[in-house]
């Protein structure tokens, strides 16, 4: 049943079922306005969320029309080009599809939003108004009423009919109040249902418009995807014909190599390795080159190349050959080598390592090569001279360079981080370690030596000693206090240590550490925090003398060492430890203080070491560089000694930014405690898979939605259609 009708002629009376029937049209106007607020609040979120879905089909769109396939040869049928065409086409229709989206979204503001709020707000709101100067009325109309009955009858005729006047006057203003609040009820009840639905009725209109230009778009896509459907059935038809020949020409090829060789301008080409000798305290080394050769110009070129660093090409070198002699295996302990001497070479002869004798016959009958005379070679003899030593030399070297890069570059991104060119560097510290030469070497005004080559020179020397600076003896000693105990004493225990090194070992640190907390205070601008350079000189400074998988297990620690003497200098090196502080604990025994061990379930793997691989630095014209143990990425992620997250330099001086911080543990666990992680990242170390469960990529790899595992330290994310898991501090969110 309805509502029922309220009469104009019930508002003199003012019944007690007159009051009821005001009541239930009053509840259905609220129910009314509820049910607007709710609508509004749901229109409201399908336009944010129309939105939402039309910015993603966008992007999806640039994505798909940013995308160019490269194709092979140097042209391209018209069914390729066709299939090369359809991303950018798919992206049109959904551009358009967009486009017709976000005109429903502006007509649902225009045409649903806008009317039910003006409703709620005039007509609704309105009877709010009226309802409560309704009531107010009926509170001081019973309210006088009550008040002139109770007046006494011994009053002054006057009087009385004052008062009498005065509530008749009430009366008719009550009256008439009541009569409009009626008439304003009953017209709001009438009025609700088309404005109300109007509004309605206008979006579904909009929606089904919507819908219909996508029909006609769909149609439109349907010629369109007739003719794709041919072009891929095409491609696929003649790469199915293709594939049996090139299959077979493979098999040709791989049972005969050398006849199907292609003819080209050189009379030999391939890998061959060629030694490249340093001074003496450093050896040699072999790096694999490129070789092309062409007897007509007795012309060798050699290309650098290597491809486990992702297969970056060095600089080239050419020589002009004069005489290849093959090897004897008396003069060297590797096998197929051969020597070359060439005409503008300075220092020769130039000896190279064949991958076979076989391939080693080739090359010598392309060189016009000859067997080389009989010389014996006593290697019990032969010495290793002017090794770098802690004497007077290594301390002046220390000094130049530290003094040289306060003077000069205090302030460059990448502070030690960045690495010089490798025969620059090898050339510094060969001057620089020869008495006659290093006192005359200024490096503090000479432009001859960048910054980084200075870095690099003092590095090396402090790598090339004969046991590192912090000694073999007591590394494990220091390795104990950095993996448990309370920051106070750790500080403790390596103070103690500190002063437990030789007399010139503890000179040296403290000259160096000292420098090093001078360059972590200027991190603002070289970006290299206290975090940073332990990464830097945690493997220069300590090392164990045996290299095992534990020993590699405490790269981080070494690092947190490191960080404790820059941030502990002056109490380390300035004063005395405390001489009833006991000596560190060993290993085998429980440090105090330590936290719990954490229980290990049945199968749960032991967490990867937050360093185990190198980092392949990108630098430009670099001639030889090996991948040195400073820049493995053995970030702070697990360092205890830091108590706030600390910026990672960029691994490439090309891409330093003082902007860019990395996330480290630290910042993931508080990042993700306010944010849902389903996010892209991309990787900035190489990662080799130790489980079946973990995932291999290289640096650069993008890693899609990525999740917090419930490994500690560990990620989730797809990679190539493989999901599985990833180092937390091997990657960087997008």
């Amino acid at each position: 049943m309805g509502l029922q009708p309220l009469e104009f002629s019930d508002c003199y009376l003012d019944s007690p079922w007159f009051r009821e029937r005001i009541r239930a049209h009053e509840a259905e106007l609220e129910k009314t306005n509820k049910f607007i607020k709710e609508l509004l609040k749901d229109g409201k979120n399908l336009i944010a969320a129309t939105k939402n879905l039309s910015a993603a089909q966008r992007k999806f769109a640039h994505s798909l029309r940013d995308f160019k396939f490269e194709f092979i040869g140097d042209a391209e049928t018209d069914d390729e080009r066709c299939i090369d065409a359809s991303l950018c086409e798919f992206s049109n229709f959904l551009k358009n599809l967009e486009e017709q989206r976000e005109i429903l979204a502006l007509s649902v503001t225009e045409t649903l939003i806008k009317p039910l709020e003006k409703f709620r707000k005039e007509q609704l709101g309105a009877i709010k108004e009226e309802k409560k100067k309704f009531d107010k009325e009926t509170e001081k109309n019973y309210s006088l009423l009550e008040k002139h009955l109770n007046l006494s009858a011994k009053k002054k005729e006057p009087h009385l009919l004052e008062a009498d006047y005065q509530v008749e006057q009430n009366r008719k203003h009550f009256y008439e109040l009541s009569l409009e609040y009626v008439c304003k009820l009953q017209e709001i009840q009438e009025r609700k249902t088309f404005e109300c639905v109007e509004p309605v009725l206008s979006f579904f209109q909009g929606m089904f418009t919507f819908y219909h230009q996508g029909y006609e778009l769909a149609k439109d896509f349907n010629h369109y995807k007739t003719a794709l459907q041919i072009n891929i059935q095409n491609t696929r038809n003649r790469f199915e014909g293709t594939r049996s020949e090139v299959e077979e020409l493979m098999n040709k090829i791989r049972r005969n190599p050398q006849e199907h060789k292609r003819a080209n301008q050189f009379t030999i080409e391939g890998y061959l390795y060629v030694q490249e000798k340093r001074p003496a305290p450093f050896g040699s080394s072999w790096v694999k080159h490129y070789c092309m050769y062409r007897k007509e110009t007795k012309k060798l070129t050699m290309i650098p190349f290597e491809h486990r660093s992702g297969g970056k090409l060095g600089d080239g070198d050419v020589l002009l050959l004069t005489s290849c002699t093959k090897r004897s295996m008396d003069t060297t302990d590797r096998r197929f080598c051969f020597d070359i001497d060439a005409a503008d070479r300075s220092v020769t002869p130039v000896t190279m390592q064949a991958f076979s004798e076989e391939d080693r016959k080739l090359w010598m009958e392309a060189l016009d090569g000859k067997e080389a005379p009989f010389i014996s070679l006593n290697r019990a003899n032969t010495k290793r001279e002017g090794s770098a030593q802690l004497d007077k030399i290594g301390f002046m070297i220390l000094r130049k360079c530290i003094s040289a890069v306060e003077t000069r570059g205090i302030n460059d991104q990448g502070l030690y981080r960045v690495v010089g060119v490798s025969s620059k560097v090898q050339r510094l510290l060969s001057l620089l370690m020869d008495a006659k030469t290093c006192s005359e070497i200024d490096l503090e005004n000479s432009i001859d030596w960048e910054v980084k080559t200075i870095t690099s020179a003092m590095k090396q020397y402090l790598r090339s000693l004969p046991e590192p600076l912090m000694t073999y003896e007591l590394h494990g000693e220091f390795i104990i206090p950095a993996k448990s105990g309370s920051p106070e004493s750790r500080v403790n225990a390596i103070h103690f240590l500190v002063h437990k090194l030789p007399e010139k070992n503890k000179e040296m640190l403290d000259i160096l550490v000292k420098h090093l907390a001078n360059v972590s205070d200027h991190a603002k601008k070289n970006l290299m925090t206290v975090a940073n350079l332990g990464v830097v000189f945690g493997p220069t400074l300590m090392r164990p003398q045996e290299e095992t998988v534990a020993a590699i297990m405490d790269l981080k620690f070494q690092n947190i060492v490191v960080e404790i003497l820059i941030e502990n200098h002056e109490k380390i090196f300035r004063t005395l430890p405390d001489a009833t502080f006991p000596e560190p604990i060993s290993m085998s025994v429980s440090p105090p203080n330590a936290p719990p061990r954490q229980s290990r379930r049945q199968g749960q793997r032991i967490k990867r070491p937050v360093a185990v691989y190198n980092l392949c630095l990108e630098l430009d014209n670099v001639d030889n560089h090996s991948p040195s143990r400073e820049d493995t990425p053995t970030g702070s992620m697990d360092s205890l000694s830091s108590q706030s997250p600390t910026p990672v330099v960029s691994s490439s001086p090309v891409e330093t930014d003082k902007n860019h911080l990395f996330l480290e543990s630290g910042d993931l666990s508080d990042w993700a405690a306010n944010h849902v992680l389903n996010r892209r990242a991309r990787a900035v170390y190489p990662c080799e898979a130790e489980h079946i469960s973990e995932l291999s990529f290289q640096i650069g790899a993008v890693f899609e939605d990525v999740q917090f595992s419930r490994e500690p330290g560990w990620l989730e994310g797809t990679l190539n259609g493989r999901r599985g898991l990833i180092p937390q501090n091997y990657v960087q969110f997008l």
